[in-house]
């Protein structure tokens, strides 16, 4: 189990997925206008898939529905934007970088509206497929302990030529969101971060994972595999926590919490915000569950976009 715990995601069957409470709606062609690029990073070795969408107009709109189904709450997000983009007044001169890091099992298309959004806004954005997931190697993953590397060594690449537009951020949902908060701690160069939803307790969330998604598993073969994870990590199990990391080392950060979440509860999140540096802010979005927080764009753009506007350009 702890092995199963730890295994890449985008090297299980397609089957093995449970079915999303989520749909989003657009064409994914649309990405073919940001070629995929690549950076070898590691140890241990993987090759990392990344887009960087740059600043421009592209008329990005979005429309959301959601409905009951045998008790539990659908949601359907339809995406519209003009791809490419018209040059705009930061095409030139972006206002910063964001990196943009997606949850558990998904990949860069989760967050491309956000880059579109971002973008359009004059924030030049990077879609990353994380280590173990989308067009990404390695064979398996390492909740932060190894990832905040990896994405350091990409910044290291945007930098090769000339140093990224300022400031460099991060806007992460869940997994991607724990592990943006980890990065802030040990990169200099990271001056904010947006999490959505990140988990407070590593345990915990995967726990509240099985509850909603596969609850017919025992929790005792969970529970065991999950003693068994921080053993080979080879690190303490508290260690796999947000809540040590952000104890050990303040950052300031936007928290947001979707009301309805059952995986990364109000309570986990304000946790966090608690732990984190002064400046930082907690957003509760009342209805969002887990995981249609990320895609609430009327609750969350004028907040993410004022909070990143805020961010000042040191470093």
């Amino acid at each position: 189990m702890a092995h199963r715990i730890l295994q890449a995601p985008n090297t299980y069957p397609d089957w093995f997925a449970p079915s999303a409470p989520v749909t989003l709606d657009y064409d994914l062609k649309f990405l073919t206008n940001f070629p995929r690029q690549y950076v070898q990073v590691g140890p241990p070795a993987a090759q990392l898939c990344y887009r960087v969408i740059n600043p421009a107009h592209y008329q990005v709109g979005v429309t959301s529905t959601n409905w009951l189904a045998d008790g539990r709450r659908q949601f359907k997000f339809t995406f519209h934007a003009t791809v490419p983009g018209a040059t705009n007044a930061w095409t030139a001169a972006p206002r910063g970088t964001v990196f943009l890091l997606h949850g558990y099992g998904l990949a860069q298309f989760s967050l491309a509206p956000w880059a579109l959004r971002l973008g359009q806004d004059g924030w030049r954005c990077v879609l990353v497929d994380l280590r173990g997931h989308g067009r990404s190697g390695g064979r398996q993953i390492y909740y932060g302990l190894r990832e905040t590397r990896d994405l350091s060594q990409l910044l290291d690449q945007l930098g090769s030529n000339a140093p990224p537009a300022r400031p460099v951020v991060a806007l992460g949902e869940s997994y991607g969101g724990a592990l943006a908060l980890r990065w802030q701690t040990v990169e200099p160069r990271l001056q904010s971060v947006v999490a959505l939803a990140p988990y407070a307790s590593l345990s915990n969330s995967v726990l509240n994972i099985v509850h909603d998604y596969a609850g017919w598993l025992p929790k005792g073969l969970i529970r065991s595999g999950l003693r068994q994870v921080p053993v080979q990590l080879g690190v303490p199990a508290p260690e796999l926590d947000t809540t040590t990391v952000l104890a050990r080392h303040p950052v300031t950060a936007l928290f947001v919490a979707g009301g309805e979440d059952t995986i990364a509860p109000v309570a986990d999140v304000t946790a966090l915000e608690r732990l984190a540096a002064p400046g930082s802010r907690l957003l509760i979005v009342p209805h969002a569950t887990h995981e249609a927080l990320t895609y609430y764009f009327d609750d969350l753009t004028a907040p993410v976009l004022a909070w990143l506007d805020a961010t000042p350009q040191t470093n």
